[in-house]
């Protein structure tokens, strides 16, 4: 069994990979600030790749990370500030009915990681012949199903309770979430798959053609092409930038979102 670890042909590091997923995230959030205004829509269709990719890179976090519970924790953290701060600036300090700001990739990102998790208690009961860590493991992974079910109570009360489904969105589930379920058994299966790159890439194929046959008229199948930095990937870290995905992401969006409403309404 081939492991994609070190040694790999492939000249792109981790790092190199972010920073072109960065870019073409970047385009993509200035089509999202800008649609209304008459942005062109290749901006979006570059950037459908980069969830992909970032969920590629998560995948190698959590494969190579000492401390797994810490990197869960950072996730749902940045979610949370992610959340707050958008809640805020969207609905009172700069209202835009014309720009939805809901995106928060880290709640996506930190129940993909939280799955990966489950998944390696679950291998463990396997292995162990634990019958207990095993239902323990089924038992964890039904959590974020659930936990739409308060979410779905309260978005469909008469009259809706809409602050309690704020509330209630703080903690994130399998189905309210950027991207949505899709991008979670892709990060999954990128996980599970991950000793052949072969493998990884045909799941994004098959979730790539499963996307387009759901919706045709949706461009996020071309969430394929994703498939060429992956290749590509050597193995390697690449330079730290530890900080530079939970800081720059939330940060660009914000300013693009306030450029947008400042200038253009």
């Amino acid at each position: 069994m081939t492991t994609v670890l070190k040694g790999q042909s492939g000249f792109l590091t981790g790092s190199t990979i972010k920073i072109i997923a960065f870019v073409l995230m970047v385009l993509d959030h200035v089509h999202q600030m800008w649609a209304h205004a008459g942005a062109p829509l290749w901006l979006t269709m570059l950037g459908r790749p980069v969830f992909p990719m970032f969920l590629f890179l998560i995948t190698e976090s959590f494969y190579h990370t000492s401390n797994r519970q810490k990197l869960l924790l950072r996730l749902l953290i940045a979610s949370w500030i992610m959340q707050f701060v958008s809640l805020v600036l969207g609905m009172y300090l700069l209202p835009n009915d014309s720009i939805i700001l809901l995106n928060n990739a880290f709640a996506t990102f930190f129940i993909t990681v939280l799955y990966m998790l489950f998944y390696e208690i679950f291998k463990g009961g396997v292995k162990e012949k634990s019958a207990k860590k095993i239902a323990g493991a089924i038992g964890l992974a039904l959590l974020p199903i659930l936990a739409i079910i308060p979410v779905m109570t309260a978005a469909m009360a008469e009259p809706p309770n809409v602050w309690l489904v704020r509330i209630l969105l703080f903690l994130p589930n399998a189905f309210v979430l950027e991207g949505g379920p899709f991008m979670v058994i892709l990060g999954l299966a990128f996980y599970i798959l991950r000793p052949w790159r072969w493998a990884q890439a045909l799941a994004l194929l098959v979730l790539s053609v499963l996307q387009f046959v759901i919706d045709p008229a949706s461009i996020q199948w071309l969430m394929v092409f994703a498939i060429i930095p992956i290749f590509l990937y050597n193995g390697e870290k690449g330079k730290g930038m530890k900080n530079f995905f939970y800081i720059g992401y939330p940060l660009h969006i914000w300013i693009l979102y306030i450029i947008a409403t400042l200038t253009v309404g």
